[in-house]
């Protein structure tokens, strides 16, 4: 059996055995766990051949939200979700209510309250983009998770896009991924309408290519509603080829900033999708800041540290290195606006080369700078 096939059944052998989370609404969670209101752009709509309630089909831009409940008896970077036995509300992230607006106008009206009534979010937005094979219910309690684990202040936003829910239909997620970019740009439009001060944008794994693909189109277009509100871009894992991410960010410009990525060579998902593509790297596991180096963007290395099972989303799941980023203030500390003083922020060994900016983290770096 050649490298190239054990590789490709181990992932699918992985996927296989994290079956997608669900959106379980569950009223009796409220006083349990943490409770976080999260607001939702969707452009999914639900596949009428399937009688579970399976929002893989595309369609247009909808807006919605979910009280969200992060468990008490769960550990940093866990998201553990109900099966079909019933939640544990001690520990499965379940949604307390669902909420679905009928015009982009209720929709901004809603996050406008929102924000007022978060004045620590100082009228600061955090919008998340999921990657490939991901429900709803995935980047809903993904991004609450990380609001929660990571103590972020900002306003939490999710844009979900049709993905197939399926690890073998990569082809179709991709796709997908490009038929997003519309929606996203005019989410991205209500939420800067709603009153939003600024915007930082995460984007994980395909969800980089949505984002890419999006803020390129922006550029080219001469946006001056969104754009400027950009307070950075943060692509986590992302499943992109390195040259049209160069021509992506080229045609973009000015890079919002910080523009950070974190990237892992221990990454499996990407190890394969670039043994699918020919090519020796994804942007998300280059072995160095070479590739990028000139351009105006900030590298963060996190190999030494795993997460189980693909190392995916390493950033998310690992408990030391989220306890690294909380230390210095979640995004807003160490993604701030200052780049002359960023890179201190977080342990590790830093080398600028032209533009770009490397830190490889440790846990011993990590551990010395506690």
């Amino acid at each position: 059996m050649t490298g190239f096939l054990r590789l490709t059944l181990l992932i699918l052998a992985l996927s296989a055995c994290a079956p997608r989370a669900s959106l379980v609404i569950v009223p009796g969670a409220v006083g349990i766990g943490t409770p976080y209101t999260i607001f939702v752009g969707s452009t999914r709509e639900r596949d009428p051949t399937k009688k579970a309630l399976r929002y893989t089909e595309r369609g247009p831009l909808g807006y919605l939200s979910y009280d969200v409940s992060v468990p008490p008896n769960r550990q940093p970077g866990e998201v553990r979700t109900a099966r079909r036995r019933g939640a544990d509300v001690q520990r499965d992230f379940v949604a307390t209510a669902a909420n679905r607006y009928a015009t982009p106008q209720t929709f901004r009206g809603a996050v406008h309250q929102a924000l007022k009534a978060r004045p620590k979010a100082r009228g600061n937005v955090i919008v998340y983009v999921h990657g490939y094979n991901n429900t709803i219910a995935d980047a809903v309690f993904r991004l609450a998770q990380l609001t929660h684990d990571l103590k972020i202040d900002d306003l939490p936003v999710s844009y979900t896009w049709p993905s197939a829910e399926n690890p073998l239909a990569y082809a179709y997620d991709r796709d997908s991924a490009l038929f997003a970019r519309d929606g996203l740009e005019q989410f991205l439009e209500e939420v800067s309408q709603s009153g939003a001060r600024t915007i930082t944008i995460v984007g994980h794994s395909m969800g980089s290519l949505v984002v890419m693909e999006t803020l390129r189109q922006m550029a080219i277009r001469g946006d001056r509603k969104v754009l400027p509100k950009l307070n950075g871009v943060i692509l986590m894992s992302p499943d992109l080829d390195v040259d049209l991410f160069r021509t992506q960010a080229k045609r973009i410009g000015n890079l919002p900033q910080p523009f950070i990525i974190f990237t892992s060579s221990r990454d499996k998902a990407l190890r394969l999708s670039a043994r699918l593509t020919g090519l020796p790297a994804r942007l998300g596991n280059l072995p160095d800041v070479e590739a990028v180096a000139d351009l105006d963007v900030t590298l963060i290395d996190v190999s030494s540290f795993q997460s189980g099972g693909l190392d995916h989303f390493v950033a998310a799941e690992n408990p030391a290195l989220l306890k690294i980023l909380g230390q210095v203030g979640a995004v807003d500390a160490a993604f701030g606006t200052d780049n002359a003083g960023r890179a201190g922020l977080l342990p590790g060994t830093i080398l600028t080369v032209r533009s770009a900016t490397s830190i490889i983290l440790s846990p011993v770096s990590a551990l010395a700078g506690n």
